[in-house]
């Protein structure tokens, strides 16, 4: 075992070796219940829920839930936006005994019935929105899912809602209810009392079964267990350390919360600090800056692309951004210019860290008083221990500086996938260390550095070459506001970059030529572009983050097209 090298790069005031307790997770919300029972957990739509409220809507909720069967072993999916229900179910459920199962509203139903039929859901919370209950409709015919739970997305807006507000996220569907669809309001038509279940072994007790999107094969279900989130919780508070205090602070939500750095950060974390989460169900630039200038938000967790729309627009540079104390990307590398720019306008710093599914989403962090490391993703968090092993699966520690694939271990770390002991061993290496598929390096400093992931490295004529780099390089460009480099077949060098590039509003279109110049000095011969394509918009995944996919997915078809024609 290597030493601990990023040790000496700590600040004196967070300690590697910080205590971080196992609890049930719903232990991290009863705490911020008796300290802060009158501030408001949640603000939706300008309407709050005070954390006596919210703590008594989860308790009334849960009891509904075991009414209709949960209790320990009982998977519950959530088919929900960024809204209220959300946060009552997830809570609710890990309450009533019973584990919760996320699920993606922007999945296509055929990756929605594979989850189902593998987490053995039977139970579904999601709302009665054209954009959600139709998919579920369907699949109550013919997947093993059995019950329905409807809500309505301002049910729980104490007052009037504007059209515009009312309608974020598109019309009403309309419902066939009966038995197996029934309404979120009759959750809580009781007293609340509950049948207990003690989490006896929060290390090994499922909590959440979060699925992997992946690139290929089937979606697998990381195991989080009490442990693994409330571990996180913890190491989150010790890398803050009083950067925010607990009851004071008010954190804008904006990603969605099936995801595990919006689950952790915008919903678990805020929850157990006491915050007002102000809850936007859609990302949109404009009414985050106006809401961050009106409400005074203190902290405004996002990734990449949220922040290279906040640089752009001019708002930014106009209202009043100073309550900010921290804001934080994740979820994909930030480029360094963003990152600068956004900076530099909002007047307030945006660390980066970098985490995944199988890690709770803590990882790496950028301690709040560090220099800056340009490209670095940061330090391991407390707990955790990092190594970078050799890419030919020998299990071969890299020297500083040298890349391999970046493998943890920690207690934040899953216990394996669902029903998949093969994925699972996989995934391990022979001193219980997770394999995370990122190509890294560590400076003689602990400091990690992210190159890509294993499977985007690009092969061009025996090299290997980092889409991150040659995207870092782009960004430089005045014209350009996002950019997406994979790999395309090349007869000659085997394979070559091909970049996707949105530019900027009003930017003057660059052609290939003058885009390779401008290149020219800041890459390598094997790393210098072959193609180039502008497009209007990039793909994303769900959470905003730029997705390669569908680029190597429609080039895959082009070349094959082109090979029959």
């Amino acid at each position: 075992m290597s030493a601990m090298r990023w040790l000496s790069a700590y600040p004196d005031n967070i300690h590697w070796d910080a205590p971080l307790p196992l609890k049930p997770v719903s232990e991290l919300l009863s705490q911020a219940v008796t300290s802060f029972a009158e501030r408001p957990a949640i603000n939706f739509l300008g309407h709050p829920i005070t954390y006596r409220e919210f703590d008594q809507l989860v308790n009334r909720a849960a009891r509904g839930l075991q009414d209709l069967g949960v209790k320990p072993g009982v998977h519950v999916g959530l088919y929900l936006p960024n809204c209220p229900h959300y946060f009552i179910g997830f809570f609710a459920v890990l309450r009533a005994g019973g584990t919760v199962v996320n699920y993606s509203p922007l999945d296509a139903e055929r990756t929605l019935a594979h989850k189902i039929e593998d987490s053995q859901t039977d139970i579904m919370l999601t709302l009665e929105l054209a954009a959600f209950y139709p998919k579920m409709a369907s699949l109550l015919e013919t997947s093993r899912l059995q019950t329905l739970v409807l809500g309505t997305l301002t049910e729980f807006c104490s007052g009037p809602v504007s059209e515009a507000d009312a309608g974020q996220l598109g019309p009403t569907a309309e419902v066939a209810w009966g038995p197996q669809c029934r309404a979120f309001v009759e959750l809580l038509s009781n007293d609340g009392t509950l049948t207990d279940y003690p989490i006896d072994d929060p290390a090994n007790q499922l909590a959440v079964l979060q699925y992997t999107g992946g690139t290929t094969g089937a979606p697998k279900g990381a195991m989080l267990t009490h442990g693994n989130i409330s571990s996180s919780c913890a190491q989150l508070e010790a890398i803050l350390d009083g950067t925010l205090q607990p009851g004071e602070e008010r954190v804008l939500a904006v990603l969605p919360p099936f995801h595990i750095y919006a689950l952790m950060i915008n919903m678990v974390f805020s929850l157990h600090l006491g915050a007002e989460v102000y809850l936007q169900p859609r990302f949109d630039a404009e009414t985050v800056l106006r809401l961050i200038n009106d409400r005074r938000i203190t902290s405004f967790p996002g990734v990449p692309t949220m922040f290279i729309g906040l640089a752009a627009h001019p708002l930014t540079a106009e209202l009043d951004l100073t309550s900010l104390k921290m804001c934080n990307s994740g979820g994909a590398p930030l480029p360094l210019d963003v990152q600068q720019r956004y900076q530099e306008l909002a007047g307030c710093a945006l660390r980066e860290g970098w985490g995944m599914t199988e890690t709770s989403t803590t990882g790496t962090f950028t301690p709040m008083t560090a220099e800056p490391h340009p490209g670095s993703c940061g330090l391991p968090v407390p707990g955790c221990r990092i190594r970078i092993l050799a890419l030919d699966d020998s299990e071969r520690e890299m020297p500083a500086g040298e890349r391999g694939e970046l493998c943890i271990s920690g207690p934040n770390i899953t216990r394996g996938y669902w029903q998949r002991d093969d994925a699972t061993a996989e995934a391990m290496t022979s001193d219980g260390f997770l394999r995370t598929g990122d190509v890294a390096y560590m400076d003689d400093d602990g400091w990690v550095y992210i190159v890509d992931r294993t499977k985007d490295m690009i092969l061009c004529s025996g090299y290997n070459v980092y889409p991150r780099m040659i995207e870092e390089a782009i960004y430089e460009h005045p014209a350009v506001e996002e950019v997406s480099v994979i790999g395309i077949d090349d007869p000659y060098r085997g394979q070559a970059p091909k970049a996707f590039i949105k530019l900027k509003s009003g930017a003057e279109t660059p052609d290939f030529a003058s885009l390779q110049a401008f290149l020219e000095p800041r890459l390598g011969k094997h790393e210098r572009l072959a193609a180039m394509e502008i497009r209007a918009e990039l793909p994303k995944t769900p959470v905003g983050k730029l997705s390669k996919k569908e680029l190597v997915d429609a080039e895959r078809q082009a070349s094959q097209q082109g090979a029959n024609a």
